[in-house]
């Protein structure tokens, strides 16, 4: 299982799939998922897989997209404006690698910008530059080099560009985009491991990867409303807390600490019952875990919890350390309990567990 999981995490992190672009990631959940179960889709790109089985709709859900950049403008000497898809902090991005995907499939090499401290005055070394006046340097020399032989045009989308690595530490791996591949990785091997039992359940399991959550949770609106769940258990990379700066006797996201459940952040307040179910099953079930009451933060849940007349969700994640950044890492035996805890908790959710959520009197 583990093997997998690294040649899934190695494949998932190195796509590039910014918000609105998920085409890789999307193409690597059908052709993992499609001997599973019936694939569909919405009319944004969010991704569907619903295996065969009777009960409540319980869905799976990660979503797909990283944070990212878009091509807004290219000068006249060939440098490119670009704009954040998601969450940056500035301080993250002078001199990093990223990739342009052009409209025809190209991915251009590129590097954001930076003034060597030769030519910088000590008020400006103190200074934090903001996104609007970097620059993305593809080698060229002249916006006719960008346009006729790049190919790169305005709203083209931009990715990181890092290679998936294992650390010195054994266990330990380093990556763009845990942020939210780990969930996508594990949205997918949990569905397999419940493709195999799909006889014996009593749920409908639905995989899901949701497109734009970076962008305010856009895709889980309309993922909500094409499937219709019952109870969803979202997936995430969520930031760990585990560093210098953070006291770690008040860590919740602590590497090696196992999977994270998520009761609380400001964009949604867990269903207190299914927390506690996820809770007492990974108890039970012996698996490593952390409870993470969040001040700030939000995921997908912050719209699933809302749609129709309400969802009871919860969310479980793998902590990364440094996510909205070139470089994350994780504990591989994090992600694993994060798919051990998944299934675990999906094959709970039978008909009266899941009516029994929501029943206030």
């Amino acid at each position: 299982m583990k093997t997998k999981a690294l040649t899934l995490l190695k494949e998932l992190t190195e796509a590039h799939s910014v918000p609105g672009h998920e085409d890789e990631v999307r193409a690597i959940f059908c052709d993992e998922l499609g001997d599973c179960g019936e694939i569909s889709a919405d009319r944004v790109g969010s991704v569907f897989c619903t295996l065969a089985g009777e009960g409540p709709r319980v869905m799976i859900a990660g979503h797909m997209d990283e944070v990212g950049f878009m091509v807004q403008g290219i000068t006249p000497d060939g440098f490119l404006r670009f704009l954040p898809l998601g969450g940056w902090w500035e301080h993250n991005l002078l001199s990093q690698r990223v990739e342009v995907l052009t409209r025809g499939g190209a991915k251009v090499p590129g590097v954001i910008g930076s003034k060597p401290p030769h030519f910088l005055g000590q008020a400006q070394r103190r200074e934090v530059m903001m996104i609007e006046q970097m620059f993305i340097d593809v080698g060229a020399g002249s916006r006719a080099e960008v346009e006729r032989e790049l190919g790169i045009s305005p709203g083209d989308p931009v990715a990181p560009w890092v290679p998936f690595v294992g650390m010195g530490v054994e266990g330990r791996f380093m990556a763009k985009a845990f942020d939210n591949r780990v969930g996508m990785a594990a949205a997918i091997q949990a569905g397999r491991m419940l493709a195999e039992e799909a006889g014996d359940l009593a749920i409908r399991p639905v995989l899901c990867g949701t497109v734009q959550e970076e962008m305010g949770t856009r895709g889980a609106r309309t993922a909500a409303r094409h499937a219709r769940p019952d109870v969803v258990i979202v997936l995430e990379g969520p930031p760990a807390d585990d560093v210098p700066g953070h006291p770690l006797s008040e860590s919740q996201g602590r590497l090696g600490g196992g999977v994270q459940i998520r009761i609380y952040d400001p964009s949604a307040i867990g269903n207190p019952r299914l927390a506690q179910l996820a809770i007492e099953t990974a108890r039970e079930a012996g698996i490593p875990h952390q409870v993470a009451v969040r001040r700030s933060g939000g995921t997908d849940a912050a719209a699933f919890h809302l749609a129709d007349e309400g969802v009871p969700c919860v969310v479980l994640g793998t902590p990364a350390r440094y996510i909205h950044s070139h470089n994350a890492i994780i504990d591989i035996d994090d992600h694993l309990a994060l798919v051990a805890l998944t299934v675990e908790l999906a094959k709970r959710l039978d008909a009266k567990t899941t009516e029994d959520l929501t029943r206030f009197f």
